[in-house]
């Protein structure tokens, strides 16, 4: 038994021993040329990936902002070009043609190189001279409106067709609606 005791202590003895020593890292292993141009690419690629990825992004970013900006113009022109009705034999403008005429305004004053022109028609009632005079009275009372609220009389034409290219065909109360408008044409300008 002493001599088991005496074995069971030497080895424990230079196990404690063996375990004090510092271990040297290992220096990395020497590299190549070919092995630092390969690695040298390829962290050239994940960069040329990165930039790569950042100007699709930017680029549809763009795109994106460039979709939204054509969408509003769209809208903005068909405001702008939208029709007005009016009453039978009327060319005074009622809330409804008012509120039109102030929804067209902004967009107007927003493009000053747009140019209108705004043609009046009329139903079929009534003779084609005074029907050409109503359409031109409800033309000229649009002109006044928009001038009257800010925009340069020298952008609006004014015109009549009276009854000739009507809207809807039919002598009922529904076509001839339909019919007693004035047109909303853009001449020059952004579109």
């Amino acid at each position: 038994m002493k001599t088991a005791t005496l074995v069971i202590c030497a080895v424990f003895g230079l196990t404690v021993a063996g375990c004090g020593k510092k271990i040297k890292p290992l220096a990395p292993a020497p590299v190549s040329t070919a092995q630092a141009d390969s690695i040298e690419r390829a962290r050239q690629q994940a960069v040329d990936d990165s930039l790569r990825a950042l100007r699709e992004r930017e680029l549809e970013r763009q795109r994106q902002a460039a979709a939204l900006a054509e969408a509003r113009e769209a809208e903005a022109i068909a405001l702008i070009t939208g029709t007005v009705y009016f009453d039978y034999d009327q060319s005074a403008l009622s809330a409804e043609a008012r509120a039109t005429l102030d929804a067209k305004v902004p967009a107007l004053q927003a493009r000053p190189a747009f140019r209108i022109k705004i043609t009046g028609h009329t139903d079929e009632r009534g003779s084609s001279e005074y029907n050409l005079a109503l359409g031109l009275r409800r033309a000229a009372e649009l002109k006044a409106y928009l001038v009257a609220n800010g925009i340069d009389a020298a952008r609006i034409d004014i015109s009549s067709m009276g009854e000739e290219r009507p809207a809807a065909q039919g002598s009922n109360e529904a076509a001839w609606a339909l019919n007693r408008r004035a047109e909303f044409v853009q001449v020059t300008g952004e579109q």
